[in-house]
């Protein structure tokens, strides 16, 4: 074989008609894990600290050192899978996250968990990226392709919703450690599948990773999203927010003078010049930024408010979830006859009324009032996830499908970082407390009308097979 082509670990067979499934559930299986170690342990938290006598510091490194890792390494992982071959790399960080999740459950210590987590970061960064570009390779087909879209983003929205419901489920019944031992069974069915019924991916050897641009990268996200998860508790004025801000345009800066220079750049610049690919970016990181601003918030709410439990609080944010599950599933089904521009558009105006609902109910409303917000915010975030996720990864070259999977991941974190971190900002800067959350409820309406915008002129009708050149 000629040195430098386009080489696969073993040749592609076309999968029985009864295994095209089996791509789909793998890949979920593990996006699913990376996305319910985000919001799973906050409810664990309090518990965890007690049993560890951790400081708040420490505290503060359980919650935000996965978040940390994973969205700086997220670009990494894409390169390395589009040079190494995307189901290799989906298996080494479903390997890594798995046991980095047995290395949680059974630390002892508040260092030997950070050490996890951070480790758990490591895998989810090496998952994420290979998961979009599985499915890619899986389902050619557009049709076959939106549906899957469509249950991966489902995930993302259960994942992300069913965790403080499930955190404080474990918590009160087997204890702190299960919210990461429950990672192991999927973990391990996850690799099975995938080795088994997930075909090889081609690899790029003529592709070498462009490691100071990704050093720049890391050094970039890693800085954001430190600033962002802290301004809350320090203050924007703080000067170690301002610095680490100033650090964060400096390697933004570096970053992008590499890109130019590069011979192999890790985010070719020309694929930004897609409108669907950087418009779609922008949308992910609005739409996250709305949604996890607004789980985030009536979290708080609903237990410093409303004096509910953890369990009863992930109870008051279930519909959200059912929301989620059946507005994935429905994008898919819908996109093959309108197109992804119309519900893109759809979903993020529904988002939009939703979260404006609540900023107008007043400031104590009736449960009734504030559910139906939820579920528009659940419903619009996932009807549009679809025909976005869709129109990125239908924009990108084929040799660059794990680096728009991950360059639109990436952005997606960064909205959920900033979501939180400014609901937080807003919750302890305001004279009242429902004062916070109904200015962060406006604002997140704000960047879902934002999305609706950008996705008319961004998100085509019918995707497009590649960048042109």
């Amino acid at each position: 074989m000629r040195a430098g082509s386009p080489q696969a670990d073993q040749p592609d067979r076309p999968a029985a008609s009864g295994r095209r499934l089996a791509p789909l559930l793998a890949v979920c299986a593990g996006y699913f894990m990376v996305i319910l170690d985000v919001t799973v342990i906050n409810v664990a938290v309090p518990v965890v600290g007690r049993e560890l006598s951790a400081s708040l510091t420490g505290i503060q490194w359980i919650t935000n050192g996965y978040t940390l890792i994973f969205a700086g390494l997220l670009l990494t992982g894409g390169a390395l899978g589009d040079r190494l071959g995307n189901r290799r790399i989906f298996c080494t960080g479903v390997v890594v996250f798995t046991a980095a999740s047995a290395g949680c459950g059974l630390a002892g210590s508040t260092g030997t968990l950070v050490a996890a987590r951070l480790l758990e970061g490591l895998g989810a960064a090496l998952i994420v990226p290979g998961s979009l570009a599985l499915l890619q390779q899986a389902y050619p087909s557009p049709a076959e392709r939106s549906r899957a879209f469509g249950l991966w983003g489902s995930m993302a929205g259960i994942a992300a919703s069913a965790g403080p419901l499930l955190g404080g489920l474990l918590v009160t019944t087997v204890g702190w450690r299960w919210v990461f031992f429950i990672n192991l069974p999927i973990g391990c069915a996850c690799l099975l599948l995938t080795l088994r019924r997930v075909p090889a991916s081609a690899r790029r050897t003529d592709r070498p990773v462009d490691w100071p641009a990704q050093c720049a990268l890391v050094a970039m996200v890693a800085l954001l999203v430190a600033v962002l998860n802290e301004a809350g508790r320090r203050g924007w004025a703080d000067p170690l927010i301002l610095t680490g801000a100033g650090l964060c345009l400096l390697a933004a800066a570096a970053f992008v003078l590499r890109e130019r220079l590069a011979r192999t750049p890790v985010l070719p610049l020309q694929l930004l010049r897609s409108r669907p690919m950087s418009g779609g970016a922008a949308i992910g990181l609005l739409f996250n930024f709305a949604f996890y601003g607004m789980i985030f918030t009536a979290s708080l709410y609903f237990q410093h408010q409303r004096d509910l439990t953890a369990l009863r609080t992930g109870i008051a944010l279930f519909p959200a979830v059912a929301m989620t599950t059946f507005a994935s599933v429905l994008s898919g089904r819908l996109a093959r006859r309108t197109g992804h521009r119309p519900l893109v558009v759809t979903g993020m105006l529904l988002g939009a009324a939703g979260l404006a609902g609540w900023a107008a109910a007043g400031p104590d409303p009736d449960y009734l009032l504030i559910v139906a917000p939820m579920m528009a915010a659940g419903f619009g975030t996932s009807f549009a996830l679809t025909g976005t996720t869709a129109g990125v990864m239908s924009a990108a070259p084929d040799e660059y499908s794990g680096t728009a999977s991950a360059l639109f991941n990436t952005t997606r974190q960064i909205g959920s970082a900033a979501g939180v971190a400014l609901g937080g900002s807003l919750l302890a800067a305001t004279a009242g407390f429902t004062t916070g959350l109904r200015t962060s409820m406006a604002i997140g309406a704000a960047a879902y009308l934002t999305a609706a915008a950008l996705a008319f002129f961004c998100i085509p009708p019918k995707a497009p097979r590649h960048v042109a050149d």
